[in-house]
């Protein structure tokens, strides 16, 4: 008869370590189970107001661009100022050869002395055939032949007044003055150059006190102002310079487009702001802040705290759930674009709403936060290697 072989001692063996296994197993869910609530700081949503305003890229251009142009034509002799430096109003730029000008002075001097000698001698004619046709020496024809000689000599003294008047204001321009005050331009031509009267293109003059800004804005960007810009509705204007500065001085809207360009969509506007200092230039890319008024009952949070998914922007808030645990619960919100470097809320907060601003890569919804406030959070301290 046979024997059986047994196999208990590798039996025993076997649900030794099948029941170790399993308890190890319960051991990491029990871990699992008992992850510590997640420290955060929190931001108390306060309601507040912030400006109504928009940003928009601007060009600057002077307030006065004058072209400075001979009104006579001739030799340049000399330029009497300085490229690029302030000049006033009626100071002297440049000097034009006045030798031609001068002798055509002295001719219609001539001629008007002469006429002047005419008239003194068709009026004594006059004189003369008066008293002869009293005697009836001459006839009436011949007198009044004299009359009308004179006359035509005092007519014809008007218009030679009129050519010296001519002469002397030709003689006038050749000296060129500066028409307004502003900066002086480049010089175009060089001293002894024959310039052409009112073609030739001397130099210009811009005026950079006030200095003028060049922007427009879209049909959003108006309707997120209030509608149309007029100086009636525009509270304030300010410049932001290429480097970031601020411009020191407000500017004030003096030019609103009545319709809107169907080509681009925007109006047109301008703006005009003191420039006594000289820190803006003419053709200077900057960008122009407007400012239409405030908007209340708004929420101010930094920009680490908002987020976003495929529905939109969202924040995590800290609030108590079903159980009574604190937990960190979607919020979704409705953003009104940057204030400085935090976002404006405009709907999704209430007052009091504790927002969670940091420790958000670890956030999930609904895991169990500890929030304190966010200024007196502290970093963690560092494990040694």
């Amino acid at each position: 008869m046979a024997k059986t072989k047994t196999y208990y001692p590798h039996t025993l063996l076997i649900l030794m370590l099948a029941m170790l296994i399993s308890a190890c197993g319960e051991q990491k869910q029990d871990t699992g189970a008992a992850m510590p609530a997640l420290p955060v700081g929190v931001i108390e949503a306060q309601p507040t107001s912030v400006p109504i305003r928009a940003e928009a890229v601007a060009q600057t251009e002077g307030a006065k661009e004058v072209e400075v142009r001979p009104r006579v034509g001739g030799i340049l002799l000399k330029k009497l100022f300085q490229e690029g430096e302030p000049i006033k109003a009626g100071q002297t730029m440049f000097l034009i050869d006045p030798v031609p000008f001068q002798i055509a002075v002295q001719q219609a001097e001539a001629q008007l002395a002469q006429q002047r000698a005419r008239i003194v001698q068709t009026q004594r004619e006059a004189d003369r055939l008066k008293g002869l046709l009293e005697t009836q020496s001459i006839s009436q024809r011949e007198f009044d032949n004299a009359l009308s000689d004179n006359s035509v000599a005092s007519a014809s003294m008007l218009q030679y007044e009129a050519m010296l008047r001519e002469a002397k204001l030709n003689l006038s321009y050749t000296t060129v003055t500066a028409p307004t005050s502003g900066i002086a331009g480049r010089f175009e031509f060089s001293e002894g150059a024959l310039v052409s009267a009112n073609t030739s293109l001397l130099t210009t003059i811009v005026q950079l006190s006030p200095i003028w800004v060049r922007f427009s804005l879209s049909d959003s960007e108006l309707a997120a102002l209030g509608g149309q810009l007029t100086s009636r509705n525009v509270k304030n204007i300010q410049l932001l310079l290429p480097d970031g500065t601020e411009h020191p001085e407000s500017g004030k809207l003096n030019f609103s487009a009545s319709e809107i360009d169907p080509a681009l969509g925007t109006q047109q506007l301008r703006a005009v702001f003191e420039n006594a200092e000289r820190n803006l230039l003419p053709g200077q890319f900057v960008r122009a802040r407007i400012t239409t008024g405030t908007r209340d009952g708004v929420f101010i949070l930094p920009q680490t705290s908002v987020q976003t998914n495929d529905q939109g922007k969202f924040v995590y808030v800290a609030e108590k759930d079903a159980t009574g645990k604190v937990v960190a619960a979607i919020r979704p919100i409705q953003e009104g674009g940057w204030e400085g470097k935090n976002w404006v809320i405009l709907g999704g907060l209430k007052a009091g709403d504790k927002v969670i601003a940091d420790n958000l890569i670890k956030i999930r919804p609904g895991a169990e936060v500890v929030p304190h406030p966010l200024a007196s959070a502290k970093a963690p301290a560092k494990t040694s290697a």
